[in-house]
């Protein structure tokens, strides 16, 4: 069991480093096949700098990884303009990996202010299992039974998936 926190975040970043080095080291090589694309575990998929290795590119829709695992440069894709924020705003720098693809994930410190001045109107809740609430002005909101509904539907697709043969096309299609 590892204690320094240092080194706990390190081992992802090591462990996608060398993913991804050993996937361009494969393209360079020209192996046939399948070129070995980063895998990435289940429990670490996602590697996070806080405030050193990585800085912005010179294009706005780019951010360079400078660490030690060599990733690169990434092209990062949407609406936003990275230049438009400081370098101090930018506080972290995340690579997570969902099933759908890698995604960039920044972190930016934003000073917010909301102005709210009191109504002087208090309203009083009462939370049941029978209504979802109920205010003092006797207003009722109804409880969704999203449990029992989907008891019903899972008991059903439960029955049509035990009629069918283990190991068959159609029993895993379902």
């Amino acid at each position: 069991m590892l204690t320094n926190s240092t080194q706990w975040l390190d081992l992802p970043a090591e462990r996608a480093g060398s993913s991804i080095s050993r996937f361009y080291h494969n393209c360079k090589k020209g192996y046939p096949g399948k070129k070995g694309y980063p895998q990435f575990q289940k429990n670490c998929r996602s590697v996070e700098y806080k405030s050193t290795g990585w800085k912005l590119a010179s294009d706005p829709k780019s951010i360079n990884l400078t660490d030690s695992k060599e990733i690169g440069r990434l092209k990062l894709k949407g609406t936003r303009d990275l230049h438009f924020y400081s370098l101090g705003q930018i506080k972290r720098v995340r690579l997570v990996k969902p099933e759908d693809g890698v995604y960039v994930q920044i972190c930016i410190e934003v000073d917010k202010q909301e102005n709210t001045e009191p109504s002087g109107n208090t309203i009083g809740l009462d939370v049941a299992s029978k209504e979802y609430y109920t205010d003092s002005n006797r207003v009722m909101v109804e409880n969704s039974r999203f449990l029992r509904q989907g008891k019903k539907v899972l008991k059903r697709c439960h029955g049509i998936v035990s009629r069918r043969i283990k190991g068959s096309k159609n029993r895993g299609s379902r």
